[in-house]
């Protein structure tokens, strides 16, 4: 299934090299990925250029993409690592850069033959605003958040034939416009458009009178705290038809620091919808969609400003929450009865377990029989970490396959 060309890009977060295979395993078209340096996620794993090149390798022997992120907002004295990172860029032969500085735009295009995309950073929000930017050079633009359905078809249209146009469809999104946010450096004075963000939104704020220093005001307020910045996060699975019909290129997940359970289960997921869309292929019969996001990380969904009818803050907690756990990865094909499995979490005798994976295998569940280590013992629990063991499994599996399990809420 993974391999199926469809006519829209499903593009996926990579942390880093592992999370990029989990990407392509499970139905990615393309992934996006940042440096050490100029990208606006510094605290993801992150690639150097060895590791980009193995990751440029792997994507164009399986017919898919990658792109490089340079969206920070550069200053004066970052341009000459800059220009050496753009000319070793074009040298891993990556298939685009994203940028968000006009002055990062203009030293791409001076010092490379790369592919632009205009960043979300850049704010794009109108159509004249997208056509200046195919004008300077741009193949790709990624439209700001801030957009509804119509206003999106509307600048698709504006430059269809000219660009592409890319949208999020799924992921946490910023409180502010954009993302072009300064609450993390005058808190903390780590710089959010350098890729430094605290995500100081997520924090929890109380309401004082300056006059009153001792009065806290509750504003929708538990016993954590109130949450009156922080965001729900975006879910548009259901929407895919509509944003295809808009003319939209690109179907963009967010979540460059999330697990690799994470991305598998949401490109799985978002993958599997594109192909019942244009394939007509059916999906399985337990598959609901938005269940089936709500079982890796996330806070409560909107739809964003796509239909401009909710709202978008998320007051109760910041904390995110999953229904499962990942539990193993599975190291080798099997055709059923046993699978070498790598433990992620602990597990044990007795258990259920549910498999994701691109196989009709998908949401199957089995009760774990036997776990047998790599010295042929017999164990009631796997705890160890990154332990490798052998399980029974009566399911065909893949190599990269994903077995988790219900969380206990408890």
């Amino acid at each position: 299934m993974q391999n199926t060309q469809v006519k829209v890009e499903l593009l996926a977060p990579a942390g880093n090299l592992n999370k990029l295979k989990t990407a392509f395993h499970f139905g990615a078209d393309a992934c996006y990925l940042g440096l050490k340096q100029f990208g606006l996620r510094a605290f993801a794993g992150n690639f150097d250029f060895d590791e980009l090149n193995e990751a440029v390798k792997l994507a164009h022997s399986l017919n898919k993409k990658v792109y490089v992120t340079l969206n920070v907002y550069a200053k004066n004295n970052d341009f000459k690592d800059l220009i050496k990172n753009i000319k070793q860029l074009e040298k891993a032969n990556v298939d685009a850069v994203l940028v968000s500085d006009i002055g990062v735009l203009k030293a791409v295009k001076e010092n490379s033959n790369l592919n632009i995309h205009i960043s979300t950073q850049a704010n794009v929000t109108n159509k004249y605003a997208a056509m200046e930017f195919v004008k300077m050079g741009a193949s790709r633009v990624v439209l700001a958040r801030e957009l509804s359905l119509t206003e999106i078809k509307e600048i698709a249209k504006e430059i269809k034939g000219k660009a592409e146009v890319e949208v999020f469809v799924h992921g946490a999104m910023c409180i502010a416009y954009s993302g072009r946010c300064l609450l993390s450096n005058y808190l903390t004075g780590r710089e959010s458009n350098k890729g430094a963000c605290v995500q100081a939104c997520r924090w929890n704020y109380k309401l004082t009178p300056s006059d009153r220093p001792d009065e806290d005001y509750e504003i929708g307020e538990d016993q954590n705290g109130s949450y009156i910045l922080n965001s729900k996060d975006l879910c548009l699975v259901n929407h895919l038809k509509e944003l295809i019909d808009a003319g939209v290129t690109s179907l963009k997940i967010e979540g460059r620091m999330k697990s690799e359970y994470y991305v598998g289960t949401v490109v799985n997921c978002y993958r599997r919808v594109l192909n019942s869309i244009y394939l007509k292929q059916p999906l399985p019969k337990n598959f609901n969609a938005v269940e089936e996001l709500e079982k890796t990380s996330h806070r409560k969904f909107t739809t964003g400003f796509a239909f401009n009818d909710e709202n978008k803050e998320f007051y109760e907690t910041s904390r995110a929450v999953q229904s499962h756990e990942f539990i193993a990865e599975v190291l080798e094909n099997s055709d059923g009865g046993k699978v070498k499995v790598m433990m992620r979490n602990a597990f044990k005798v007795g258990d259920e377990l549910e498999i994701l994976s691109t196989c009709e295998s998908f949401l199957k569940k089995f009760k774990v029989e036997e776990i047998i280590n790599e010295d042929n013992e017999n164990l009631e629990i796997c705890n160890r970490v990154q332990a490798i063991v052998t399980i029974n499994c009566p399911y065909e599996l893949e190599k990269g396959d994903i077995l988790r399990i219900k969380a206990n809420k408890n």
